[in-house]
């Protein structure tokens, strides 16, 4: 009796064990898809993703197959080291939701998703706004934020906000680091304007500093409004 009782106990045991590491994966994986991975050696949908994405944006020279190569590899850990990421060549949490990829599968179809892709942009605008314009009127943070979302749109451009952001040496402040500064109330409420419909800039898809712009091509461009320091264009 005494054998039987041990037995069974040890069964129960066994049982709860494997259910504990069971609920354990699930709610660490099923619902945190984005904290899913691609490394050298992965395949598959996510990398594709991956690979066009930076490929869109000058960091990528490779074919878009699916394969996480050796040029896959490189271009991630130039997007990380451009970007103030970790450099490790691993696409994890930080680096896809840099990248504006927001699960596993790169869906953004469902409430979920979209709410989550409509926070990180508002998330991601906002440090760009402070980054680059803090310190400038009002008016002007917003201006800087429309002219993201009119990039967004046009045909010339990546159509994400983390796109535009982090298209190759488009923006100062992801060159230098400042775009993973804490922005500030007035930032955040500035890009949520901007989200929100209101341009500024009148359809800028291009500003500077005349004050300290040195590429002769942007002053050829014809400009829209000058805000603060910034001369928005087109």
């Amino acid at each position: 009796m005494a054998i039987k009782l041990k037995k069974n106990l040890k069964a129960v045991f066994i049982i709860f064990l494997v259910s504990t590491i069971f609920v354990s994966y699930n709610v660490f994986f099923r619902n945190n898809e984005v904290l899913a991975l691609s490394k050298y050696g992965s395949r598959g949908e996510e990398v594709r993703t991956i690979q066009t994405k930076l490929k869109r944006w000058g960091y990528y020279k490779g074919n878009v197959d699916g394969i996480y190569g050796s040029q896959t590899l490189s271009a991630v850990k130039w997007f990380q080291r451009k970007n103030g990421l970790k450099e490790d060549g691993i696409a994890g949490k930080n680096t896809l939701e840099a990248m504006g990829i927001y699960n596993s599968s790169g869906n953004s179809s469902s409430s979920n998703s979209s709410s989550s892709t409509n926070s990180s942009d508002l998330n991601l605008l906002s440090r760009l706004v402070y980054g680059e314009a803090r310190g400038e009127p009002y008016q002007g943070q917003v201006a800087v934020a429309a002219v993201v979302l009119n990039r967004v749109e046009h045909s010339s451009f990546p159509n994400t906000v983390a796109g535009v952001i982090y298209q190759s040496g488009a923006f100062d402040v992801v060159s230098d680091g400042q775009i993973n500064l804490t922005p500030n109330d007035t930032a955040k409420k500035a890009a949520q304007d901007a989200l929100n419909g209101w341009d500024p800039s009148n359809g800028a898809i291009y500003y500077f500093n005349p004050s300290t712009a040195t590429n002769k091509w942007i002053w050829s461009r014809p400009m829209t409004v000058t805000i603060g320091k910034h001369r928005f264009c087109k």
